[in-house]
């Protein structure tokens, strides 16, 4: 086991460091140059739109809103990577690699934007779910590149890395954190498996609920998240705050410090964060289109907005916390690591009690992101096949994974995963690439109705020349859910 391990991780890094890192940094660059720098410029807009209002869908209840939508995806995007992950960049890069997990984000949300932007443009509606949508990269490969063969490669990918490894991650971390917060882990054996059971029979109340269920609970659960996150952050920042100036010399020499490039330190620092922050945004991976396509908007380019955001969310706000926390309690990066890591910096500032605070942190991250995996898995289930069997089929096998994942070790799982996700986010760049300019196009149309100071609908007759077959935005003269924003007051 430990020679598979060692085989997998040898693969791992040379298909990241040779191929998959200079494809996501060139692609970021290209879009990031070709949109004018959307993520930072349009960065108003995104609080413009991330608040509107659901539609009603053709069954009479309300769609997926712009926040349902991007709850769904933060749900997926923050997990215990943002305090494992976080911690383990640190401990591989040195506080250097917080540095490039900002650039990486910085530079990445451009190719958020363009992904998700294609996603509400070639989504599609399932009439079986109650009229809601569906989309991502295996709907735009088909639709817009009419290339179905490369839609199911990625749909097989991101259902496996999504739907099942990840999810037995995220229960082994629960189980293990609860485990270590209530009785020893060695002795209670019962305890694990107690987890496993209350997390399939939770898990089951929601995903058997349908889409706009898992919307309604990541609604609730991921704000909570981040805001009780956030604040016990600030208060260990606040509590240490003499150590900030220190914090962000090291940060910025660690990125660029002569002392580290004479080391080859600056290397691992570049590779930690850029790989550690793509896991951690997911920005050009393929996974939040997916969630990007559920929700009711007037314009497809709304989405890519929200969806934009919601990589600052995660590296510059829920990342940033944890290196802060981490970094302002000066730690021993060589007999601590990942959770751990973080675990010491809230027990040495707050007191032993922090330590179950971080379970229960822990315990709304990890379950937030099974949701969102799961609907990335199901999302795609439905693109592969039709069959009414198939689906209730695919909830039973996760919920089967969930509790197998509590009660066992995860280290080969886990680094086969980060094989599987590398080749879909090459997959899924190599789609988007020819795809942009379709969302430049798109970004025009929604610049130019903003200028004359509408709130932009979008028909696909507006705007000529698009490729593909898009079915849900029908011309103007239809009449469709979109176009009855057109009325609203702009802000």
């Amino acid at each position: 086991m430990d020679s598979l391990n060692s085989l997998i991780l040898d693969v791992n890094d040379a298909f990241w460091a040779y191929l998959l890192i200079p494809l996501v940094i060139g692609a970021a660059l290209y879009f990031t140059f070709r949109s004018r720098g959307v993520q930072l410029r349009l960065l108003p807009e995104m609080f413009r739109v991330i608040g509107g209002k659901a539609e009603v869908g053709p069954d009479g209840q309300k769609q997926v809103s712009s926040f349902g939508a991007f709850t769904i995806s933060a749900a997926a995007r923050v997990g215990t990577g943002n305090i494992a992950g976080v911690a383990a960049a640190i401990t591989a890069g040195g506080a250097g690699a917080v540095f490039w997990m900002w650039v990486m984000a910085l530079l990445g949300a451009s190719s958020a934007f363009v992904e998700s932007s294609l996603a509400q443009l070639y989504k599609v509606r399932d009439k079986r779910a109650g009229g809601t949508y569906r989309g991502g990269p295996a709907y735009y490969m088909q639709h817009g590149l009419g290339k179905r063969w490369a839609g199911g490669i990625f749909a097989v990918v991101i259902t496996l890395t999504f739907g099942f490894v990840f999810n037995a991650v995220q229960s082994n971390t629960i189980a293990s954190v609860v485990s270590g917060s209530l009785g020893d882990s060695g002795n209670e054996s019962w305890l694990p498996q107690a987890v496993g059971v209350f997390l399939v029979a939770l898990l089951g109340l929601i995903i058997f609920g349908g889409v706009r269920r898992i919307a309604q609970a990541t609604t609730v659960i991921v704000p909570f998240m981040a805001v009780l996150y956030v604040l016990v952050g600030l208060v260990v920042v606040v509590l240490n705050i003499g150590d900030l100036p220190r914090v962000f010399a090291d940060i910025i020499g660690g990125a660029f410090g002569l002392r580290e490039v004479a080391g080859g330190a600056i290397g691992a620092a570049i590779q930690q964060g850029i790989r550690r922050g793509m896991f951690s945004n997911e920005a050009g991976l393929g996974s939040a289109p997916n969630a990007a396509a559920t929700a009711e908007v007037s314009h497809p380019v709304k989405q890519g907005l929200v969806q934009t955001l919601g990589v600052f969310f995660d590296t510059l706000l829920i990342c940033s916390m944890t290196a802060f926390i981490i970094l302002t309690s000066n730690p021993d990066l060589s007999t601590r690591q990942g959770a751990d890591l973080t675990q010491t910096a809230f027990t040495d500032t707050l007191g032993g009690w922090a330590g179950h605070l971080l379970t229960l942190i822990v315990f709304l991250l990890a379950f937030s992101t099974l949701i969102g995996n799961y609907y990335y898995g199901e999302s795609n289930i439905q693109f592969l096949t039709k069959k009414k069997w198939v689906l209730p089929s695919f909830r039973v096998l996760v919920l089967c994974v969930v509790f197998a994942g509590a009660l066992g070790s995860v280290d080969v799982v886990w680094n086969l995963a980060d094989v599987f996700m590398g080749g879909m986010a090459l997959v899924n760049l190599l789609a988007i690439l020819p795809l942009s300019a379709v969302a430049w196009k798109l970004l025009a149309d929604y610049q130019e109705q903003r200028r004359q100071g509408l709130d932009p609908v979008f028909t696909r007759d507006r705007v000529p020349g698009l490729r593909g077959e898009i079915e849900c935005w029908g011309p103007s003269s239809e009449p469709s859910q979109e176009r009855k924003t057109a009325d609203e007051p702009t802000a």
